[in-house]
């Protein structure tokens, strides 16, 4: 799938569940869909780019939060986010 947009990483994580994920993988999209979401929106709306900027700010977000999982589910989301964020390229 070709992720360029907001609008195409929601439609990804949407995908997800469609496709039955494991729980672990719909957890971490669901969380990162949060902060992906509050950050965007000081950016734009859906259509805007995924882009250098936003991705530091969803990391700020994240670290700030980092206290709220447990080990292992930090763990998760930020083995996933890792993945997600090469798509911040704008």
């Amino acid at each position: 799938m070709n992720i360029t947009t907001l609008a195409d990483l929601y439609q990804y994580f949407d995908n997800l569940a469609e496709q039955d994920a494991d729980a672990d993988l719909l957890f971490v999209s669901s969380y990162l869909r949060g902060f992906i979401a509050l950050s965007a929106s000081e950016f734009g709306d859906e259509s805007q780019l995924l882009t250098l900027n936003l991705a530091e700010s969803i990391s700020t977000k994240l670290h700030d939060a980092r206290t709220e999982l447990t080990p292992n589910d930090r763990s998760l989301v930020n083995e996933y986010w890792e993945k997600l964020a090469v798509d911040f390229s704008y």
